[in-house]
């Protein structure tokens, strides 16, 4: 396959608000050993992206943020799988994904469903692995527990929700106002509540009845915090997306200690590839079937082209949007939900 020498890729031009990201004409990377390059057809935007333009930082040596993309692999690195060369797939990435051609390790590549648009695959993999390291891995949900996804509308809660239902597991939402409370629901949540109410601990331990949360996944920041402990199982997890930019919780330790509840956090970015390879593996053997089936599908709540990358993030900090926002080559931009 001819690759050309250049490409467009959206670059954080220093620390600050959306305007801070730039498109400019770079020479397309090459791929080292196991590695892959993917022509990208749509790039997923995740709040990590937001975080990083704002504090204007390189990840994995660059400036380009991204974390999941879906697109054609053109070029494989010396070693990489042959297989692998011109199919349609989507990837975890650590960094590049806004761009028009993108480095991926081939252990993070899964097939792209037929069933799924480009713009609904590259929604999937930055939340996939998410929900499977921390549900199952970190926190080890059970078939008899509950769990809770604080934003279960946001672009990786709504993934990971629908992701966790299909598996058979019961998994409470919140979410903010009452449309995105109703979203839930459809996204297969076993109950959905509005994490504004003040009764939201008695009422996520109404619906277990009375058992409590057993794995927690906080995309808030702690912004619940006091309520998160009240509704937490004996033994209960709690795992931590958001830093909240340094931010700081008071933890009464007594609670704590009285039911041994656990507080974690995670940052998937810095796990040794080893393991997300077998988080990667274990996707492929229990997710993917899901994804043909049509059981998990990505709702997406707006596309902009990669030149418009600066749009994407703007309406991502107003959190309003229901689903996932995503970036698009300039062909896919009219691409709708249910082309297959």
């Amino acid at each position: 396959m001819t690759v050309p020498d250049f490409h467009q890729e959206v670059q954080i031009a220093g620390a600050g608000g959306p305007e801070s990201l730039q498109i400019r004409r770079q020479p397309i990377p090459r791929p080292r050993p196991g590695k892959v390059l993917i022509e990208v057809a749509a790039a997923g935007v995740n709040r990590h992206d937001c975080n990083q333009r704002a504090q204007g930082v390189a990840h994995d040596g660059t400036l380009v943020p991204g974390l999941e993309v879906c697109g054609k692999v053109v070029m494989l690195g010396e070693g990489a799988d042959a297989g692998l060369a011109g199919e349609r797939v989507m990837a975890l990435v650590p960094g590049g994904g806004y761009a028009q051609y993108a480095i991926a390790d081939e252990a993070l590549v899964l097939p792209a469903p037929d069933n799924l648009s480009d713009a609904e695959a590259a929604s999937l993999p930055e939340a996939l692995f998410t929900a499977w390291y921390n549900f199952f891995v970190l926190m080890k949900l059970d078939r008899d527990g509950f769990g809770l996804i604080h934003g279960g509308t946001s672009g990786v809660g709504h993934v990971a929700l629908q992701a966790i239902s299909a598996l058979g597991y019961r998994v409470l939402a919140t979410a903010g106002t009452d449309e995105k409370v109703a979203a839930a629901k459809r996204f297969g949540a076993f109950e959905a509540l509005n994490y504004n109410d003040p009764a939201l601990a008695d009422k996520a331990r109404a619906a277990t009845g009375g058992h409590g949360i057993d794995a927690l996944l906080d995309l808030s920041a702690g912004a619940h915090i006091d309520a998160d402990l009240a509704m937490m199982a004996p033994g209960g997890r709690i795992a931590h997306l958001s830093g909240g930019n340094g931010k700081a919780i008071t933890v009464p330790l007594r609670n704590l200690m009285a039911r041994q509840i656990w507080i974690t956090g995670s940052l998937l970015r810095p796990l040794p590839l080893a393991s997300k390879a077998l988080l990667a593996d274990m996707l492929r053997r229990d997710v993917l079937p899901l994804l043909k089936q049509g059981a998990i599908r990505p709702h997406i709540a707006a596309r902009f082209p990669l030149t418009e990358a600066w749009r994407a993030h703007h309406m991502m900090e107003q959190n309003s949007h229901i689903g996932k926002i995503v970036l698009v080559a300039e062909d896919n931009i009219h691409e709708r939900e249910d082309q297959s």
